[in-house]
Order: structure tokens, then C-alpha cells, then sequence
């Protein structure tokens, strides 16, 4: 018998092994849904990966346990929606690769390959949808503290963000989804101020990571914001200095554009660790990067790159890819300086890639370019791709593995530029994504203090003919829109079925109607 990768043979494909594992529990189960899960401390709020929109936590279950702070009473609905068959709405991103074709491999797979079959057979058997379930893998925010404002990030995640919108006002003329991202302050997000002092949410945490999550866990992974400006972070790394025994695979996401001080610190402290590592944010070079990403210098962050890994003790230096309409221009080149990284580097630490196609706000999709223009770029890396397999014909099977890896990702980003049309079944129309395109970008320019068609000259002509957006000066700041698009539906559904009695329902109603808290 062939061994194993975590839950897949060796000598199974992706698709033989969904077929078998997943799909025989439910065509629409997913690991993730019962082991993963993403929390923002600082707002009070969870999911169960990055694509799905994230959903309150409701305090008074916290009262229950601190396990609350996953196995909400929402994400244990949309368990047993997949138990029964049926695909959630919320993982509308895996339904859509799947629906390309039976060979088409989405997310729902790669997020639950990383767990044995007992465990997934667990899911169904030992906890079903009701019971709260131990997690194995987290990716956490204490708070949204940052130092950079990304093009597609906002104010509910980076204080730098909050800062534009409250010195220059909310952004205008944006009307399609995810524009009201950029009408808001991210009040949400400081709720507990930038200390997080009684953060019933931050206690959760420390009553359940010092109880059974350090023993449940195998890997824990802190986001942001930008970790390393947050006090909850360095608390962290402080526990950890004084329990190095703890053998929870630990990672962190770093824009690595901060000060060297701090920088210097961080590499220090993944010496107290058996299992450090770090991921990183970019997806294009020099001036696109910095246009996209607001407050990267392209020299520094390739600095940054280089010292920690040879100065740090990192397990895998891990660079993340948003795909976005800009990035396309000089994604082959980044590409090239990433794998020219995993070859000076492959003997001390293993450098991964991953592409992740950017869907919210979706005026600023790939999907938003001009038809001519997404099959072009296609086309390039395509070839990119294929070029990559000649020059590495010779190479070991490790090395071969990953570099594998990247081609199938951009080869499904090459299928994805040429079939998608709309990122998402909210997506709004293509003339007014198009729209407010043009408004988001000439009001980042002069916010920014950047020019568009400068640093893009390849959309020069589509952008000028969309029509212009009138500015006229610093317009009302909204509060922050509640993020439970999705809640409504399962609310009704869980009445339906008769397991939500009326003290539940109340609980529930907090989703829909989250209360400020003081």
C-alpha cells in the first residue's frame, strides 16, 4: 500500500483523492469547516478560511466556552448543510472552480488534504455539525494595527487605512460590492482601542490557547494588520520564549516593511521556536508593487526578504500572491524573483508560493479587465509556465514537487482569466465595476499622491474612456457594514429545520443585528 501525504496516497491524484475521501463523506464536505478557522480578536469575528465573509461571534456564547470563538452556532449550520449534501453559499468561490469541469480541483481540497481520513471521518461520526470540535489549524488577528494601506485592503484591517479615511473623508461614487469597504473608519475594528485592554474576546483566547488549544493544535498562524506592531503578538512571543517545548508549528504574516529594529527583533525571536514560519504579501515588482501595496519600498521589502531567511530560523519562507487587476503586468517577473530566491536559498530554508485570487471588492477583480486584455495575460503565463517545466527538467523530485505545485496554480489562474467573468454571484455588473474602477483609483491617486496611468500605461486607454468620477471634496464617513451577508438565509434555514428553539434564536439575532459593544 502506498503511503501517505497527510490524507492523500502517494499515488493518487488530487482528483482520486477527493473522490474518494471527501466526496464519499458529501459532495460538498470540507475539512476546514470543523478544523480551520480565522479570528480576528479585535472585532470579534470568525470564518472558516479566506474566502467565505466573516461572521460575529456572539459574547454570550463565550459565556458557554471559550471554544465559542470557533464553533459558532452559524458555522455549525453550515456543517450541516454539507453533512446533508448541500453547498453553502458562503463557499461559493470552491462551487465555481468545480463547476469548470470534473478535473478542476478547488480549494475545498487543498483545505482538507491536510487532515487524515480518521479525522475527516471524525467530522462526521464524532462531532457532526452540533458538537464543538477541537481545532488543528488557525490563522489569528489580535488587532489591525499596520503600517501599510493596500489598494484592496481597508480600514476594518490597517490603522493606516483608518487614517486616510478619517483625515480625507469616504471614498466616493462607489456602488458596486465591497465599495462600501472604503466608506468606513474601521471603528469596528478598535472597538478594545489599540491596546485591546478587556477584550472579552483576547481573554477567550488566552482561557483556551493555556487549556486544550496548544494541545489541539498543530499549527498556529498570526495575521493582521502587521503582527509585528501589536502587543498581543510579542505577548505571544514571550510565552513562547518561556515554553519552547510547546511543538505547535507556529507561523506569522509580515508585510516586511517595517523598521529595522523591529525587523532585527522578529528575526531573534524565531530562534525560540521549533517550527517558525513566515509568510509574506506581494505580487508584482518595483513600482506596481508599490502602487498596490501603499507603503512597500520594493528595495526594502527585497531586503527584508533576504536577511530574514538567512539570518532567521525558518521552516518555509512562504510568499503570498493577491491576485488583482494590477498585478498582471508584472507577475511573470515576480514570479522569476521568487523562484531565483527558492534556488539561492533551497539548501537552508524551502521558499512556497501561493496565487489567491483576489473576488472582494470586485471592481477590483481581474475580472473587471477588459476581455482582450485578461486572455492576453493568460496567454504570457501560459508560456511563462510551460518555459518553466523545460528549464527544470533535470531537477530533484523536492524541488520538482514545488515548482510543480506554482505551474498547476498558474495554470488555474490561466483558466480563470479565460472562463470567469464575475468573481462572485454578488459580483456587480461589469459597466459598474468598471465605474468605480475609475472613481477608486483617481480618488488613491490623489490621497496617495500616485499617478495610475503613470505606473499602468498597459490600461492607459481603457482607463481614460471610462467615464470620469467627480470629486467633490471629503464626503460623510459610514459606519461599518455588518459583514453577516449571509446570515439571514441561515437564520430561516435553522428555523426551518426546527433547531433553533427560542433562547438560540435570540443568540442568532446578534448576527444579524450585532450590538456595539463598550
Amino acid at each position: 500500500m502506498a503511503g501517505f501525504v497527510f490524507g492523500k496516497q502517494w499515488d493518487e491524484t488530487y482528483q482520486e483523492y477527493r473522490d474518494r475521501s471527501i466526496n464519499s463523506i458529501s459532495p460538498s464536505f470540507c475539512g476546514a469547516k470543523w478544523y480551520n478557522a480565522t479570528i480576528w480578536l479585535n472585532m470579534g469575528q470568525t470564518t472558516s478560511c479566506h474566502h467565505p465573509q466573516p461572521h460575529k461571534i456572539p459574547l454570550r456564547e463565550l459565556e458557554r466556552s471559550p471554544k465559542a470563538l470557533h464553533n459558532t452556532q452559524y458555522k455549525k449550520l453550515v456543517r450541516k448543510e454539507m453533512l446533508e449534501g448541500v453547498r453553502p453559499k458562503e463557499c461559493e468561490y470552491c462551487w465555481k472552480i468545480e463547476d469548470l469541469g470534473p478535473d478542476k480541483v478547488s480549494d475545498r481540497v487543498y483545505k482538507s488534504v491536510i487532515y487524515s481520513d480518521e479525522e475527516l471521518i471524525n467530522a462526521k461520526d464524532k462531532y457532526s455539525w452540533n458538537k464543538d470540535v477541537d481545532l488543528k489549524t488557525l490563522e489569528i488577528s489580535f488587532d489591525a494595527n499596520c503600517n501599510f494601506a493596500c489598494s484592496y485592503c481597508n480600514a476594518s484591517f490597517s490603522t493606516t487605512w483608518q487614517s486616510d479615511i478619517k483625515t480625507n473623508g469616504a471614498y466616493q461614487n462607489l456602488v458596486t460590492d465591497g465599495g462600501g469597504a472604503f466608506q468606513h473608519a474601521g471603528d469596528d475594528s478598535m472597538i478594545y482601542g489599540k491596546d485591546q485592554l478587556d477584550n472579552p474576546y483576547l481573554e477567550a483566547f488566552w482561557k483556551w490557547w493555556e487549556g486544550d488549544l496548544q494541545k489541539s493544535l498543530r499549527e498556529l498562524r498570526v495575521t493582521g494588520g502587521e503582527p509585528t506592531m501589536s502587543k498581543g503578538f510579542w505577548k505571544l512571543m514571550d510565552w513562547w520564549k518561556e515554553n519552547k517545548k510547546c511543538d505547535v508549528n507556529f507561523a506569522v504574516n509580515s508585510n516586511l516593511g517595517q523598521s529595522k529594529l523591529l525587523v532585527d527583533k522578529l528575526i531573534n525571536s524565531t530562534h525560540n521556536f521549533k517550527h517558525f514560519s513566515l509568510y509574506t504579501s506581494c505580487e508584482s515588482i518595483g513600482a506596481h508593487a508599490e502602487y498596490i501595496r501603499d507603503g512597500l519600498k520594493w528595495e526594502v521589502w527585497k531586503e527584508n526578504t533576504e536577511r530574514i531567511i538567512v539570518d532567521g530560523n525558518l521552516k518555509t519562507f512562504n510568499v503570498m500572491m493577491t491576485i488583482n487587476a494590477l498585478c498582471l503586468f508584472s507577475i511573470t517577473e515576480f514570479l522569476d524573483f521568487t523562484n531565483e530566491l527558492r534556488k539561492k536559498h533551497e539548501n537552508k530554508t524551502e521558499v512556497l508560493v501561493t496565487l489567491n485570487i483576489l473576488r472582494f471588492p470586485s471592481f477590483q477583480s481581474a475580472t473587471t479587465l477588459p476581455e482582450i486584455i485578461k486572455l492576453e495575460r493568460a496567454e504570457h503565463l501560459q508560456t511563462w509556465a510551460e518555459n518553466l517545466i523545460k528549464e527544470n527538467k533535470e531537477t530533484n523530485l523536492h524541488t520538482e514537487a514545488s515548482l510543480w505545485g506554482l505551474v498547476n496554480q498558474v495554470y488555474r489562474l490561466c483558466e480563470y482569466l479565460r472562463e470567469v467573468t464575475q468573481g462572485h454571484r454578488f459580483a456587480s455588473d461589469l459597466e459598474s465595476r468598471e465605474k468605480d474602477f475609475k472613481s477608486f483609483y483617481t480618488q488613491y491617486d490623489l490621497r496617495r499622491g500616485k499617478n495610475f496611468i503613470e505606473t499602468f500605461p498597459e490600461l492607459s486607454d481603457w482607463y481614460t474612456k471610462i467615464n470620469a468620477t467627480k470629486i467633490d471634496g471629503m464626503v460623510e464617513i459610514q459606519q461599518a457594514a455588518d459583514n453577516g451577508v449571509y446570515n439571514k438565509e441561515y437564520m430561516d434555514r435553522a428555523m426551518a429545520d426546527s433547531v433553533v428553539n427560542n433562547a438560540l434564536e435570540n443568540e442568532i439575532l446578534e448576527y444579524l443585528e450585532p450590538k456595539k459593544l463598550i
